[in-house]
């Protein structure tokens, strides 16, 4: 799967640090100046179409071509029960930020969970193929510094300090770390079927991002046609980046 010796752990980490520096770094911008909704819009948008692309162009093929209908049934249900239940137990956590002097706990939990259910994500992309897993990375690196961003936004609007704003996306980029870690090691350890399901596990949460995450979100905000634009924009670019790899 990887060139040059490394194991699969060693591999996927390799890449895992790019999305984990990604939701660092949106924390440290809103230290110096937070964007605008209409940015975060546009960047919400441009992630949606990135992440879509590699569901339409490398994901999804991947499970047809292993003819597991049964293991995909399971994998999925259970991906989109997870997504619905984290939604269920923190909803309006995520990018809705609670009243100044708030307990942002909840909030903190929610995106916790998220992130790392992104680095088990890329951790299994790698296990469909090299090639899927560098799409799903630079997909999802769009994705976490958004998520970092708003994170770092909620702390501050509750009065946090500037250490604890940039301290929780530090621990956000450990845990889409650990979760890659987990991924990689459950697609080295896993049967083929038990893979299969984890792959449709991992589809169904991508596409549980995109449309009741992503774009929901960029739906709050009057919107141009440019922004909308950058959806079509994100999955083209990363279509034609995956016709040239």
């Amino acid at each position: 799967m990887f060139d040059g010796g490394l194991g699969p752990l060693a591999g996927v980490l390799g890449f895992a640090v790019f999305p984990a520096l990604s939701v660092v770094a949106g924390g440290a911008v809103t230290l110096i100046r937070s964007p605008g909704k209409a940015v975060q819009s546009a960047v919400q948008h441009l992630a949606a179409g990135v992440i879509f692309c590699v569901l339409a162009t490398e994901l999804l093929p991947d499970l047809m071509h292993r003819h597991l209908p049964v293991w995909t049934v399971v994998g999925f249900s259970l991906g989109v029960a997870t997504m619905l239940g984290v939604k269920h137990f923190f909803d309006g956590g995520e990018g809705a930020p609670a009243a100044p002097g708030g307990n942002s706990s909840s909030m903190v939990t929610a995106m916790g969970i998220d992130v790392a259910l992104d680095g088990l994500l890329i951790g299994l992309g790698f296990a469909a193929g090299q090639k899927q897993g560098v799409l799903l990375t630079m997909a999802l690196s769009l994705e976490v510094f958004f998520l970092g961003l708003a994170c770092a936004t909620t702390l501050a609007a509750n009065g946090a300090s500037r250490r604890r704003v940039l301290l929780v996306p530090l621990m956000l980029g450990a845990l889409l770390l650990a979760g890659g870690a987990a991924g990689a090691l459950a697609a080295a350890a896993l049967a083929a079927p038990a893979l299969d399901a984890l792959l449709a596990f991992g589809v169904a949460a991508l596409l549980y991002l995109v449309t009741e995450e992503l774009l929901v979100e960029a739906h709050e905000v009057p919107e141009k046609p440019a922004q909308t634009a950058m959806f079509f924009l994100g999955f083209i670019v990363l279509f034609i980046v995956d016709m040239l790899l």
